[in-house]
């Protein structure tokens, strides 16, 4: 089941964790032993989660490294669904 325009996780992480519980990004960074500026740029779309920040926010946050992982790709596929045109990929048949 596809999901209708997915968030992309810094988004999520704001309105989840740091907003309800008035949490800067800075103090966030600090308690995931990460730069401000590259946490920043994940909580503004900019950035892309790595496997190392999920892995950070995973011990940080809670839910698993996978989840936070799954998260990026949901939005970035999301995201490209709506841009690429697919009108001329046709299927290659294959002999199995």
């Amino acid at each position: 089941m596809n999901m209708h325009n997915p968030p992309h996780p810094g988004e999520f992480i704001t309105g989840v964790y740091l907003e309800p519980n008035d949490i800067s990004g800075r103090e966030l960074a600090r308690k995931l032993g990460a730069v401000a500026s590259t946490l920043s740029r994940v909580l503004n779309g900019g950035s892309r989660i790595s496997p190392e920040m999920a892995l950070r926010l995973s011990k940080a946050l809670g839910r698993s490294p996978e989840s936070w992982l799954a998260m990026q790709d949901a939005h970035e596929l999301w995201v490209a669904r709506q841009h690429v045109d697919l009108k001329n990929v046709r299927r290659l048949e294959l002999v199995v």
